[in-house]
């Protein structure tokens, strides 16, 4: 079986967790701060702050951004639903709207949807690949809206921006959050972060992801005298642990080589899959350098998408279905709409994620890029037999 993804882990990040627990600390403490340092070192940000996961820093970025009741986010729908959650957390309403070739939000239909009850724009790297950061960071600025950039997928991943190639995460909007889950490219289990530009910004994060407590642990437990701290907000518990952190600053230094093969896995991809008929495959637009997180194929009209993926897994390969569209799940059926979002879900119903990680071997690509087209030579048979008939 091909796994879809696989992590990179060996001893190095197992003696490094090892490490922190034999030191007696294993909550947020050190790594974690020296894992935030490396971090916002690597993408070039002034604060970086760790968090639980994604989701928890999407939530600390909007209420950072004092987003609330009867505020609009406009935000893509093909995207996983906790961009979406996110917005409902803070009791603003998301707003959605449809995707470019790329999978990315469309700053087309971003601009048609701005009103003035519009606050802030929630950008999704979706997959790895950049989006228009150029077109949004403008729209932004000239309607007076925060842009917070979804960057769950993207560590690793370039943009050219200013006249140079920049990593996401150095901030272009307000705040970039990233995850670390086992599916991206650099995972510490569980976990996210936040990098800014905005030392308030980045205050109110560590204030909220610790329960609002004004003094940190380490602050506390490092003093030569009692401190009581008090709680001026309510927080939350968000925290990232030191066992988590040890982990990833290991993945850091893994970061550039990691990104390179997949990036070469890519390219074999497109090379190898450029012939067979109707197969969509992904763009990547030249002034983005994606770490190719996922590689997203898109299926030929008529062909369906349970049964070709039935049958790759009957071979051995694993695949999951394109990024789902939250405005078709129960809790956002009935969220505003500026205009409809036929693409979002088109890349929905048609498109796969084929398997693509570091260690990939050129045989297992080989073996994917064969099944599928034996697969897709099928399904064209029986698509024609059912017309004739």
């Amino acid at each position: 079986m091909i796994p879809i993804a696989l992590p990179v882990l060996d001893k190095s990040e197992a003696e490094a967790a090892g490490e922190a627990i034999l030191s007696g600390w294993v909550s947020q403490g050190p790594q974690v701060a020296s894992f935030e340092r490396e971090f916002a070192t690597l993408v070039d940000a002034p604060f970086a702050c760790a968090v639980s996961n994604c989701t928890t820093a999407l939530h600390l970025a909007l209420l950072a951004a004092e987003i609330g009741p009867g505020d609009e986010v406009i935000t893509a729908s093909h995207s996983f639903i906790a961009t979406a959650n996110a917005i409902r957390y803070c009791g603003a309403t998301p707003i959605f709207v449809d995707i470019d070739a790329t999978y990315n939000i469309d700053p087309e239909s971003v601009a048609e949807a701005i009103t003035p009850r519009t606050r802030a724009i929630l950008a999704v790297h979706q997959m790895g690949m950049p989006c228009d950061l150029n077109a949004l960071t403008a729209l932004a600025k000239k309607h007076g809206i925060v842009l917070i950039e979804d960057a769950a997928c993207a560590a690793g991943s370039q943009i050219f921006f200013n006249g140079r190639w920049e990593l996401i995460g150095k901030p272009h909007g307000e705040v970039a959050c990233f995850s670390f889950h086992p599916r991206k490219v650099i995972t510490t289990g569980e976990g996210g972060m936040l990098t800014t530009a905005n030392g308030d910004f980045d205050r109110k994060f560590k204030l909220g992801r610790q329960h609002g407590m004004s003094v940190s642990d380490t602050v506390r437990h490092g003093s030569a005298k009692v401190i009581i701290e008090d709680y001026p907000t309510v927080g939350y518990n968000y925290r990232m642990t030191d066992v988590q952190a040890a982990v990833g600053r290991k993945q850091i230094g893994r970061l550039g080589d990691l990104v390179t093969l997949r990036r070469k896995h890519a390219a074999r991809y497109r090379s190898r899959l450029a012939d067979i008929e109707g197969l969509g495959l992904p763009v990547e637009p030249e002034w983005a350098r994606s770490n190719w997180q996922s590689f997203c194929v898109m299926l030929p009209e008529g062909a369906d998408q349970l049964t070709v993926m039935q049958n790759l897994l009957d071979r051995g390969i694993s695949t999951r279905r394109g990024i789902m569209c939250s405005h078709r799940e129960a809790p956002y059926t009935h969220e505003i709409r500026r205009h409809d979002l036929q693409r979002s879900e088109i890349a929905q119903d048609r498109s796969i994620l084929l398997p693509i990680f570091a260690q990939m071997t050129d045989d297992q690509l080989d073996q994917v890029v064969g099944a599928v087209a034996g697969v897709l030579r099928k399904e064209w048979s029986s698509l024609k037999e059912t017309v004739s008939f």
